[in-house]
């Protein structure tokens, strides 16, 4: 298997050469990939967005929007990239279409899946670890399927401080940890936090944390956070 799974957060030109370099060498030696853009009402003008925001990786990109049949476009596809937005409008349009067990498929069988923001947290087993507001209700809350563990995009520790005037307060509003903590009431599957700017490669047995840091949660433990670079197992135990 072949992912590159990024949190989002590219606001700066570093953040944006890690992203332009990272599909260049993740979708090297293909002709032409599909992204989806169903996580956004408007899919073409998504789709031309991302063209120009990822042009200089040298990536050809066609939106799914316009090919005749959806279902037969992923399964034609060298590649494919599911972009951000609302994970649960991302959800109920990639069952609405049929795409689920088709996208499966093709990853399994090798097809490189580049998946940010909420298309980072439709890779995993479900998309319940978004932080998005549930606009629109999915017939399920399955998703792809293509690693063994949740991630939660634009993960942050909660330290945020509001400016007034000149000064500095503490938000001490409610953390990303303790929805987290929330999710793991009811499932015992671990979670990534990927920070902003951070990726994470999967080949199907080992994960690489790039471009930033990623705080992992396990259901009874306190959460650790670790440096880009480190190497994860399926179950988010650090490789030393």
């Amino acid at each position: 298997m072949k992912l590159l799974l990024g949190s989002g957060g590219l606001r700066s030109k570093e953040r944006q050469q890690l992203y332009h370099d990272e599909m260049s060498s993740h979708f090297a030696g293909v002709n032409e990939i599909v992204f989806i853009p169903y996580a956004s009402a408007n899919h073409e003008r998504y789709t031309e967005r991302i063209k120009a925001f990822s042009k200089p990786s040298g990536v050809n990109i066609r939106g799914i929007e316009s090919f005749e049949d959806p279902v037969q476009a992923i399964e034609q596809a060298e590649g494919i990239y599911v972009g951000g937005g609302n994970t649960f409008l991302l959800t109920q349009e990639l069952h609405r279409n049929g795409l689920i067990e088709i996208v499966r498929k093709r990853v399994a069988e090798g097809m490189p899946y580049m998946g940010v923001s909420a298309g980072a947290n439709v890779a995993s087993p479900t998309m319940q670890t978004t932080n998005d507001m549930p606009i629109v209700m999915p017939s399920s809350f399955e998703a792809f399927d293509l690693i063994p563990f949740q991630i939660n995009p634009h993960y942050h520790d909660g330290t945020i401080w509001m400016k007034e005037g000149d000064t500095f307060h503490q938000h001490f509003g409610e953390t990303r940890a303790q929805r987290i903590s929330e999710f793991h009431e009811q499932n015992d599957v671990p979670v990534m936090g990927l920070w902003e700017g951070a990726f994470i490669r999967w080949d199907g047995v080992l994960a690489t944390l790039i471009g930033g840091d990623g705080t992992v949660f396990k259901p009874g433990f306190e959460p650790v956070t670790y440096p880009e670079g480190t190497i994860f197992d399926c179950g988010l135990n650090p490789q030393i």
